[in-house]
């Protein structure tokens, strides 16, 4: 870092020495990038006790400033931590490589051959917060995409991003590609994260990765397309022609296995025709999980230790051991509850009816929509992509997890045999 350079000088730089490393990232065979990813596994699990001592100094901080104990669970680098992080590198190393495939190719009239080829984005910005691991998996993404990334974290794991990002860009040049096809903005100040959202010379797209807040602001400032989500109150529709032990199985999973994330299931619908017999059963099972019922009338009636839901929290992402249920008369009100407090995130039908379950499919608006399955299973590596970066919301240019192939666009290309236009 330059001395007494500001944050606008330095976040110019650092976009200006991205951009030029994108090119000769993206022209880096399959071999050499993949050699590059496992140079960052070795290098991450060489430097363990480095990343510990570094990353003992952010959880101290963290203490101090009086981050709860999840903030901090979330924040520590363990041994099994880094050594997941050095997995997680060569796993993504292990994937197909998205580029230069050509798509659809199909002859025209005139003998031409066109398709699509699949290309990198060139540089991706990605903020976020809290998890240092997000340091190493985002960029293995990146690299193994062909996209030179900028990584700005949060203050809460400046000293342990700042390591991570150094041992990514010493194996990068050790591999013989560009150092700054991997970038890190050291400096945790919002006018770094406001310096790079209009840098639209330099970046192609914008990821936010953290709290609602935080996404909010990055889409309402940003020059860049951003790809974002800004939460997850997700449903699961319990249809008439349920199977009760199935339904339970799946609702106690889709709420209570991980509560504090993006596709817990935060509402219940159940239709009105299976609610005397499944409802009560439902309870005792998510009730000896730790879940907590706000119900509507109905719910309140069938379950009379759920508490009455109040307008608010149809809409609400607990992100805790928290349940809002409602019973629905019908199909069709299922899914206007959801076209009305859904997020577009993920939502799911229990249901034996294949009819039924297939309307559902076609009509609910969603990034995953699943049929006798909990929404947990919203994620890149549950899915079959590898790995992800994040869940996209926005339809453009991807909706759901953002794997290897939706960090790449398509370009059209044309195989001709001297075909000149009339």
């Amino acid at each position: 870092m330059i001395a007494n350079e500001t944050t606008e000088a330095l976040v110019e730089r650092i976009c200006r020495a991205a951009k030029a490393a994108a090119p000769p990232l993206a022209r880096a065979g399959t071999a050499a990038r993949n050699d590059a990813l496992r140079a960052m596994a070795r290098g991450v699990r060489d430097r363990a006790e480095f990343l510990k001592a570094e990353n003992a100094g952010d959880v101290a901080a963290g203490e101090a400033n009086g981050l709860s104990a999840a903030m901090i669970d979330r924040l520590r680098l363990t041994d099994k931590v880094i050594a997941q992080m050095a997995d997680g590198i060569d796993e993504v190393a292990a994937l197909p490589d998205p580029l230069g495939g050509i798509e659809r190719l199909s002859p025209r009239p005139n003998g031409l051959l066109v398709g699509r080829m699949r290309i990198p984005l060139v540089v991706i910005a990605i903020i976020y917060e809290s998890r240092p691991n997000v340091t190493a998996d985002a960029a293995a993404l990146c690299v193994k995409s062909g996209n030179a990334v900028i990584l700005r974290g949060g203050s809460e794991a400046i000293r342990s991003n700042v390591a991570i990002a150094g041992i990514l860009r010493e194996a990068l040049a050790g591999a013989g590609l560009p150092e700054d096809a991997v970038s890190l903005v050291p400096r945790t100040d919002r006018a770094a994260i406001d310096a790079l959202l209009t840098k639209e010379e330099y970046i192609d797209l914008v990821i936010p990765r953290g709290g609602e807040g935080l996404i909010r602001s990055v889409a309402e400032k940003s020059r860049i397309p951003v790809i974002k989500h800004y939460k997850g109150v997700c449903h699961v529709y319990v249809d008439e022609g349920a199977e009760i032990p199935l339904a339970v199985r799946v609702c106690v999973n889709a709420k209570a296995q991980r509560p504090g994330v993006c596709n817990a299931m935060e509402t219940l619908l159940v239709h009105e025709g299976i609610a005397s017999a499944f409802l009560p059963e439902a309870a005792r099972a998510l009730s000896a999980a730790g879940v907590a019922i706000r119900g509507c009338p109905e719910t309140v009636r069938l379950v009379p230790a759920a508490v009455p839901a109040q307008a608010k929290d149809w809409g609400t992402e607990y992100l805790d051991l928290i349940l809002a249920v409602r019973v629905v008369p019908s199909m069709d009100a299922a899914m206007e509850h959801i076209r009305k407090h859904g997020s577009l995130h993920t939502e799911a039908i229990i249901t034996r009816d294949h009819g039924r379950a297939m309307r559902f499919l076609r009509e609910v608006d969603s990034s995953l929509v699943l049929v006798n399955a909990s929404t947990r299973f919203n994620d890149g590596y549950q899915l079959g992509l590898g790995a992800e970066i994040g869940i996209s919301t926005t339809k453009i240019h991807a909706f759901g997890p953002m794997g290897l192939s939706e960090l790449t666009t398509t370009k059209l290309v044309a195989f001709g045999d001297g075909q000149v236009r009339q």
